[in-house]
């Protein structure tokens, strides 16, 4: 007897799409929990965090700014540069969004169009607004579930467990810039540089001053905008010119 296809296009169908997704942000959202219970925000303030961001980048830099009482500037312009890459990718999803989503949806896709979730839309067609409402719906769930676990955990388990389980969130990070600037001498340049600049902030007497919140800014626009200029990337056009 053949098993029944879900089809295209559907809400049950986006919901079984976002399913890996989910499972994976339920490991990184638990770590962000840990780090922000570890760093002194309740495990509701976590959890709301995560509810109204669904940018593990961006909220981990939050987190210290909040913590050291940044300024609201402060805090916007980090998020703003960190996550400028989420307004690029949901231009380009809109190309494959079909007529029945409207403005008001749009907005809401856009909410939680996280790299996973671009990329898996991004390998459709063609998409709807059903199929989209549950692809984001499992990953936020996820996102959502795996930090008030991680921030209860951290309110309850020992200390030591803590400081361990704290090093997670930047072994993540690790597992996924290392593989890439590995292959990539462009990646490697751009994240020694940003190393460079953020130790120099760190342990460079009148650099340390700086806010963390522009520190992280700095290191982010300088150490991209450098890797930029000295390795650029051809447009298509270029390419096509240069075999011609």
């Amino acid at each position: 007897m053949e098993k029944r296809q879900i089809r295209e296009n559907t809400f049950l169908k986006g919901i079984v799409d976002g399913i890996p997704i989910c499972l994976g942000y339920l490991s990184v959202a638990f770590a962000f929990g840990i780090f922000s219970v570890s760093n002194g925000l309740t495990s509701i303030e976590a959890l709301l965090i995560s509810m109204t961001n669904v940018t593990s980048a961006g909220q981990l830099a939050a987190v210290p700014i909040m913590i050291s009482s940044g300024t609201l500037f402060e805090l916007a312009l980090s998020q703003f540069v960190i996550n400028l890459r989420y307004a690029l990718m949901s231009v380009s999803l809109s190309q494959r969004l079909d007529s029945s989503v409207n403005l008001a949806d749009r907005f809401l896709i856009a909410f939680v169009n996280t790299d996973e979730v671009f990329a898996v839309a991004s390998s459709k067609q063609e998409v709807g607004r059903s199929y989209m409402f549950g692809l984001i719906l499992t990953p936020y769930l996820g996102w959502s579930l795996g930090t008030i676990i991680g921030a209860v955990a951290g309110s309850v388990l020992p200390a030591l467990v803590i400081s361990a389980l704290g090093v997670a969130i930047y072994g993540m990070f690790i597992a996924i810039v290392v593989p890439v600037a590995k292959e990539d001498k462009n990646v490697l340049l751009c994240v020694i540089i940003a190393v460079a600049l953020s130790c120099a902030f760190r342990f460079i007497p009148l650099m340390s001053k700086v806010p963390t919140g522009f520190v992280i800014i700095i290191c982010s626009v300088i150490a991209s905008t450098i890797a930029a200029i000295l390795h650029p990337i051809e447009s298509d056009t270029q390419e096509k010119a240069d075999e011609i």
